[in-house]
């Protein structure tokens, strides 16, 4: 048994009846909580205008449409070799990749590390809905409103650097309310699974299979690559211009202002993953590419990223070992 969800014990009812049930308590099979955030399902039109009618990727599991996916409310912790999403904690960090998808499959049967596809549609939600949320970017508080800060767990550079989980406002929230996701722009990145470029080139999972082996095989080729032209991060059909290795050079662009390469349409899919912008009103939030080798997702920027970290942030020129005190991760339950 991977959770119980049937028994309504006081935790889980205080919890519930608190957020009109858009929260819940979900026990894995050692009885350890974790806070989860209902997301029901929604169409790409929904939050991409002339996008087509039909679920967003994230609620499409093998072919199966979901109802609906629960979300960790908060960056999680590490307990006897299993995620936790738990208020008020400093969340775990020095987390490779790996150890990362470890920590949440070990839960049981539906929980795993947070997809792209996830991420994507909690990204994209937000922006239709004008509720982007603002975090720890800057020290302990947000770039945009300095006066609003979260609860002090760690310091860098003699100031503040990780805070407590949820500790911020409701502005900190993906819908700006205190029954959102939590610190999804800055505390700490992001590992996300379901999106990686080999030597440049971008592969994601088919919909939202977290249990996509690690086989690239396996995986979609979207034929589309992170390329540069005019000494600018493009998106292009392959890559023409293969990035510095030997100075382990990247390129960094807004996400508003990542172009196409000429004559090269970009998939409608990469908007639709977030990995593209499909208008110009992204905010701010940057991509750091490395098209060389392969790279793993980071997302959500960290406390020193200012204006620089967002929902919509993604470091992509790290590798899978990655593993510092500004990187973490969430797991998400789909049944």
């Amino acid at each position: 048994m991977s959770f119980i969800l049937s028994v309504k014990d006081t935790y889980r009812q205080a919890v519930e009846a608190a957020t009109d049930g858009k929260n819940t308590v979900m026990y894995d099979d050692k009885g350890n909580p974790s806070i989860m955030v209902c997301i029901p399902r929604f169409n790409l039109s929904d939050v991409i205008d002339g996008a087509p009618n039909t679920p967003h990727p994230a609620f499409i599991v093998n072919g199966v449409v979901k109802n609906e996916i629960w979300i960790s409310k908060f960056q999680n912790i590490i307990h006897d070799e299993r995620a936790y999403s738990i208020p008020g904690v400093d969340p775990a960090t020095f987390v490779d990749f790996g150890q990362a998808k470890n920590y949440c499959a070990n839960k049981g049967q539906g929980w795993h590390l947070m997809t792209n596809a996830e991420w994507a549609a909690i990204a994209l939600w937000s922006k239709k809905n004008g509720t982007m949320p603002r975090g720890n970017n800057n020290y302990g508080s947000d770039h945009s409103a300095p006066y609003e800060r979260g609860r002090q767990t760690s310091v860098y550079d003699n100031q503040t650097g990780r805070v407590a989980t949820g500790s911020g406002p409701a502005s900190w929230s993906h819908d700006h309310t205190n029954t959102g996701i939590f610190d999804l722009n800055g505390n700490v990145r992001e590992w996300v699974d379901g999106f990686k470029l080999i030597d440049g080139k971008i592969y994601v999972h088919n919909d939202n299979d977290y249990e996509t082996p690690e086989d690239i095989i396996q995986w979609v080729d979207t034929g589309a690559a992170f390329d540069v032209e005019g000494g600018n991060l493009v998106l292009n059909s392959t890559v023409t211009t293969t990035m510095d290795e030997a100075s382990e050079e990247y390129k960094e662009t807004q996400l508003e202002s990542l172009v196409a390469a000429t004559g090269y349409t970009v998939p409608e899919l990469l908007k639709y993953l977030a990995i593209a912008p499909y208008d110009i009103d992204h905010g701010k939030d940057m991509f750091y590419v490395r098209n060389y080798g392969e790279r793993l997702p980071q997302r959500g920027g960290s406390s020193s990223g200012g204006r620089n970290s967002g929902v919509f942030h993604a470091l992509l020129y790290r590798v899978r070992t990655d593993s510092h005190p500004f990187l973490g991760f969430r797991s998400v339950f789909i049944s």
